[in-house]
């Protein structure tokens, strides 16, 4: 048996971050992106892509693989001419008919998926990259305090070659920030770490970002991931912005189908609606936006489902339980479903494979919308 106290402490397989409020900060600009299209040889990427980033506010572009959110970074960042549209930087037209500022003229901060450090560089020569405005005595010191900030001073002198996916992450980002940009834009920042760092490497990176007051847009595919970090949230389907706003928002009032299954999982029921209502095997619901005779999706959410010790209510037989922590999970076949219904309970459940169940659905965790299918 192995001694509990033996057990390395994950934190200690990195270098401790900095002190808190010592990175300095960056002039903060919003940025827009108005109508923006481009065209690759396979197709439309981007596709009438509007959005205004506020000062300071950290923004997720969320969507699956391909559906642009890295194209339209390296448009922002001018590594890339969109087809059409406009990029507007504090006010000022950067890149749009006959305007194209070049990427060391934006003041745009860029951190790649895979890091892009020099390999032929060491870590303070790879930071000091983008202070060539500077002396080499001052680019060094200013380098040297962010690699403080981030806890990688001690690597200076080091390899890329040398460090560990997360360690690379941390100077990618050092070297980002360093010449303290008024806009950030990062691509999928966490993809690359593992599991167990994943979670103190994202809360200590917003928390360096928060004090630098850069505005930020982050690339990610995590819905989980982007409701823990970001202000507001831009979802993206096939180069197309489908819905942007906080994560309350989208998670409460996603605008389709589609938004609502970024977010959480669901059992869907197709029904048709009538009278302002559909009918389906857990009771009528009332309906709006949708007109009579059309197909309707109805949505039930695993916190919808309210067990219950009443007769009354919706009857239904336990067909698999799952331990997930906090909650247990429970699957429960219903009368004229062809799926198990999903329910999660919290503080454990006495109950066992088939036994029958009684619940109520809870209407605030319902969703119904037209059939898309």
């Amino acid at each position: 048996m192995t001694d509990q106290s033996t057990k390395p402490d994950l934190n200690s397989l990195v270098p401790d971050w900095g002190e808190r409020g010592t990175a300095g900060t960056s002039i903060s600009a919003p940025l827009i992106f108005d109508d923006i299209c481009h065209d690759y040889d396979t197709g439309r990427a981007v596709d009438h892509f509007s959005l205004e980033i506020a000062s300071g506010e950290i923004i997720c572009l969320l969507g699956q693989s391909g559906c642009g959110k890295t194209t339209l970074l390296r448009i922002a960042a001018g590594i890339e001419r969109q087809t059409s549209g406009k990029i507007i930087l504090d006010g000022r037209e950067i890149a749009g008919p006959g305007v194209f500022l070049p990427p060391e003229k934006r003041h745009i901060g860029l951190m790649f998926q895979d890091y892009a450090l020099f390999p032929h560089m060491n870590i303070l020569q790879n930071v000091c990259f983008g202070l060539r405005d500077l002396s080499k005595r001052d680019a060094e010191r200013v380098a040297l305090s962010v690699l403080r900030r981030v806890g990688m001073e001690k690597y200076a002198e080091q390899y890329p070659h040398a460090l560990s996916g997360g360690e690379q992450q941390r100077v990618a980002l050092a070297r980002a920030i360093v010449p303290r940009p008024g806009v950030l834009l990062m691509d999928e920042p966490f993809s690359g770490l593992d599991q167990r760092l994943r979670a103190s490497v994202r809360d200590e990176t917003i928390a360096l970002l928060t004090e630098t007051r850069a505005t930020c847009l982050i690339v990610t595919h995590d819905p989980e991931e982007a409701m823990q970090i970001a202000d507001r949230i831009a979802l993206m389907k096939s180069g197309r912005l489908v819905q942007a706003g906080t994560p309350r928002e989208l998670y409460k009032t996603p605008v389709n189908l589609f938004a609502a299954r970024f977010f959480s999982p669901f059992i869907e029921i197709r029904t048709t609606v009538r009278s302002k209502s559909v009918e389906t095997p857990l009771g009528t619901f009332a309906v709006n936006g949708i007109a009579d005779g059309h197909k309707a999706v109805v949505g039930i959410r695993p916190r919808a489902v309210k067990l219950t010790k009443s007769k009354s209510d919706i009857h239904g037989r336990i067909v698999q339980i799952n331990f997930l922590g906090e909650v247990d999970q429970i699957s429960i076949m219903v009368d004229g479903m062809e799926s198990p219904l999903t329910a999660r309970v919290e503080g454990g459940f006495a109950g066992e494979t088939g036994d029958e169940v009684y619940f109520k659905i809870d209407n605030r965790d319902l969703l119904i919308f037209p059939d898309e299918a």
